[in-house]
Parts: structure tokens; C-alpha cells; sequence
């Protein structure tokens, strides 16, 4: 019978007594900016007390080998990872060698369960940056393949972790009752249309919503805004809106005394630092800040939201888009 994600998270939280006061992180692709910045916060010289015990000493470039704007950017990460003393390394097995946690930043959703599945049989921690993989059944591939070896992740964008998202999920505000976000847009050919960039407006919008997300429509506004919305179970509604240039979002709550007729803004991007906060205590502890379940159902609603783009805004359900992916998975 499988572990359950619990059983797991204790199986990793023991193994991890074994690490060393000082963490050697690993990098796997360098074709997106989080690598340079998460290498920076942690090789610099006057670096923060909550990363002290932690730095990036080893980095395998690939990435990307047919993306445009990842093949433009390994130059210049190339010389980040140099400036911050990076050792670079030909193969993923040569980075595991060296490393006891790593940072999967390979921009390319496409090689992700590939790459990640060489670091679930090492037993390592990996924390794997957005998206999970390029398609809703890789996705479910790459979680049954981290329970399957024992070795949970986490995947993220950095808009979770914007203070009044999280405040509105701890309670904060009261009672939640719907959400407007938004964020810049960006589609891929290769990836589901919002896994690229929109799921920073999807993100946030399911950690102030909490899970049970029923159905989705989705329909182009005016200046290539597209608006996507979904009915919770509980009757709730939601709304991502993808491609405006702003990061952001208006929570409502049930709490008038934090804004006009309750409604409190959630606040724009703020930064890398409160992830990889979330990341070093992950590879501390072993245990995952989100539940994968949430993670998953976050891709499936994505995934609804682009079929009904393709279909002109038709309703689409994300239990049947869930179930036909898991079909295909062979889950």
C-alpha cells in the first residue's frame, strides 16, 4: 500500500537529523532568475541570520535547449553563478555528489520529472520551482513519483507568500468570501496555457480560497486580460485575471473593519526572500509547507481554465479535468 504524504513527511523529517550544521545546496538549471537570486541571498557575505548554515556550492546549467528566452539568459546567469562562487558541473549525478538539498529552477516545465525523478532516487530534498511540469499528467506523475521513493517536494510561486494572502488564510480578515487577483500573463507553447506565468495570479487566489474549487469559466477581456473564475463547493467565487501588468488582488471578507464594505487589498510581489524562507525550513525540517493535495488541485484548476478558453468560455468541471488526467497518468 502507498505511504501516505504524512507517513512520508515523518520519514524525512527522521533521515534529515543527519544533516550537517552547514547545507550545501544544488542548483538544477540556470535559464531563470530565481537561480540567480536564490544563489545571491545565500553566497553573499552579508547574508540574512534565517539563511545563515545554508549555500548554492554546486550548479548544473540545463535548462532549456530550445526556449528562447531561457537560451538567452545563460550567459549572464552563467557569470552570476561564477561571481557567487558556484562551482559548475557537467551532469546531474556530478551535482548530487556534492550537494544535500536542491533547488530544481530548470525554467522548462517539460524536463522537470526527468530531472527531478535523478534527485527523488538520491533521497535528497528538492524543492521544485513553478511550474510542477509542463501538463496536468506530468504533474500527477511527479508527485506520485516523490511518494513512490519516499522523498516529498513542494512547488511554489512567490505570490503565496505575500503577507495579506497568508493573513487572509490564517483567519485574519474572517471569514473569506471571494477574491479578485491578477498578474502579468505569458503563455508557452509547450506549457498549459496559464502554467508559464498566469499561475501567479492562481496561486494567491487559491491560498486566500482555500481548496474545493468546482468549476471554471474563462473568457478574454479588453487590453489581452483574460478572466477566469471559479465557483467553490461552498458556493464562493473567485477570480484570476491574467495578463494586466500589475501583481495584486482584492480579498473580501467578512471583517468590515478592515476596509471599505470589507474589502482589503492583498498587496502586490514582494520578493524571493519569504519562499526561500519557506524552502530552508522545508529542507530543514523535511516537512512540506503545503499540502500536495492543494498543489495538485491548484494545476487541475489551471488546466480547467484553459480548456475553456479553447472553449470559448464553455463551463468546465476540475473534478472531470482531475480524472481524466489521472486516466492518463495511470493513476
Amino acid at each position: 500500500m502507498m505511504k501516505s504524504w504524512k507517513a512520508i513527511a515523518v520519514c524525512a523529517t527522521l533521515a534529515g537529523a543527519a544533516f550537517a550544521d552547514d547545507v550545501k545546496v544544488g542548483i538544477i538549471g540556470i535559464d531563470t532568475s530565481h537561480a540567480s537570486a536564490f544563489a545571491g541571498l545565500l553566497n553573499r557575505p552579508n547574508k540574512k541570520p534565517e539563511h545563515e548554515g545554508f549555500k548554492v556550492v554546486a550548479a548544473y546549467q540545463w535548462g532549456s535547449r530550445d526556449i528562447k528566452s531561457s537560451i538567452d539568459r545563460y550567459p549572464r546567469f552563467l557569470k552570476d553563478m561564477e561571481r557567487y562562487g558556484v562551482e559548475m558541473v557537467d551532469s546531474i549525478p556530478a551535482l548530487l555528489a556534492k550537494v544535500d538539498a536542491v533547488l530544481l529552477e530548470t525554467n522548462d516545465g517539460r524536463l522537470h520529472l526527468e530531472q527531478a525523478l535523478e534527485v527523488f532516487k538520491s533521497g535528497k530534498r528538492i524543492y521544485v520551482d513553478k511550474p510542477v511540469a509542463h501538463t496536468l499528467v506530468d504533474t500527477l506523475k511527479m508527485f506520485d513519483a516523490a511518494k513512490r521513493h519516499n522523498c516529498p517536494f513542494f512547488s511554489s510561486s512567490a505570490l503565496r507568500y505575500v503577507k495579506n494572502a497568508q493573513a487572509a488564510r490564517a483567519g485574519e480578515f474572517g471569514k473569506i468570501r471571494g477574491a479578485v487577483t491578477y498578474s502579468p500573463g505569458g503563455v508557452e507553447p509547450h506549457h498549459s496555457r496559464y502554467y508559464w506565468y498566469g499561475m501567479h495570479a492562481f496561486e494567491p487566489l487559491v491560498t486566500i480560497m482555500g481548496r474545493g474549487v468546482k468549476e471554471v469559466t474563462c473568457v478574454p477581456g479588453g487590453g489581452n486580460v483574460e478572466m477566469v473564475t471559479g465557483v467553490w463547493k461552498d458556493g464562493r467565487v473567485g477570480s484570476a485575471w491574467c495578463g494586466t501588468p500589475w501583481y495584486g488582488g482584492v480579498i473580501m471578507c467578512a471583517d468590515r473593519k478592515m476596509g471599505d464594505r470589507g474589502m482589503v487589498q492583498m498587496g502586490g510581489y514582494e520578493g524571493y526572500e519569504k519562499l526561500l524562507q519557506h524552502i530552508l525550513e522545508f529542507f530543514r525540517t523535511g516537512k512540506v509547507p503545503i499540502d500536495p493535495e492543494e498543489t495538485i488541485e491548484l494545476f487541475a484548476f489551471m488546466e480547467a481554465a484553459a480548456q475553456s478558453y479553447d472553449k470559448g468560455g464553455e463551463k468546465v468541471s476540475v473534478a472531470d479535468v482531475l480524472a481524466k488526467a489521472k486516466a492518463e497518468a495511470g493513476l
